[in-house]
């Protein structure tokens, strides 16, 4: 079961806020259980406000993104990059900046209401195409040069791609799969198209469409620590930025 978790803080927060008003300006206890859980409110309502319009942690559950991440990872995602939205309804507030072709994103697809995270490759208007393992963006042929990094499945390699000037790496199949033998579409409008850097491997807009821009939450910038296994024990080799 996938739980929202901005919802359930957000239900607590109000809850809590309500007893911290009654014991204010009604109660005015100092010990008791409407005392306990009003304590509570200041801090969920400070948690409340860094995850939906600040900072939000993730963990990477899948292995779309390979090489760029893994699954075990533990990123940070920036929420106001792209606007201030409120939380749960995810009205914006107002604009701060736009998507930018190469930015690795968290967002909800059209078809889901989970979080998923993938590499815009696509703006409003443009044409992309996916043929014999090559993306196109607007019929220009983005350059693929090999890698030193080993790949992580048989029959892949590890290339760098430059997306308009983003290098990032991918992973991709040799010969490629049905996603990437053959493909082509251009964005409507309002919408960007997103696609995993396991380029063989990775459910994406090449699937289920692209994401509209009003269900876009934030921009991935940061790797902070590694654990894949509540058994292992957590390191921070993989820190570091996102490209």
């Amino acid at each position: 079961m996938d739980w929202n978790f901005e919802l359930i803080l957000t239900v607590i927060f109000i809850i809590t806020a309500f007893f911290w008003l009654l014991n204010r300006f009604w109660v005015k206890t100092d010990e008791g259980i409407i005392e306990f859980f009003g304590s509570l409110a200041p801090v969920l309502g400070l948690v409340l406000i860094l995850r939906s319009f600040i900072i939000e942690p993730f963990q990477i559950p899948s292995k779309s993104m390979v090489p760029t991440l893994k699954v075990g990872d533990f990123i940070l995602v920036s929420k106001w990059n792209y606007g201030i939205r409120l939380p749960v309804v995810r009205t914006k507030l107002f604009d701060v900046g736009t998507p930018k072709r190469g930015d690795v994103i968290v967002f909800f697809p059209p078809h889901e209401t989970r979080y998923f995270i993938k590499r815009l490759v696509g703006l409003p208007g443009d044409k992309i195409s996916v043929i014999n393992g090559m993306l196109y963006v607007n019929n220009e042929a983005m350059s693929q040069e090999p890698s030193e990094v080993e790949p992580g499945a048989p029959r892949s390699k590890v290339m760098i791609e430059n997306l308009n000037g983003v290098e990032h790496e991918i992973q991709k199949r040799e010969p490629p799969s049905r996603l990437s033998q053959n493909f082509s579409t251009v964005v409507p409008q309002g919408h960007y198209f997103m696609m995993g850097d396991n380029r063989d491997n990775s459910s994406d807009s090449r699937v289920w469409g692209p994401v509209p821009e009003g269900r876009i939450v934030g921009k991935a910038f940061a790797r902070w620590m590694f654990w894949d296994d509540f058994l292992s024990v957590p390191n921070f080799s993989r820190a570091g930025s996102i490209e």
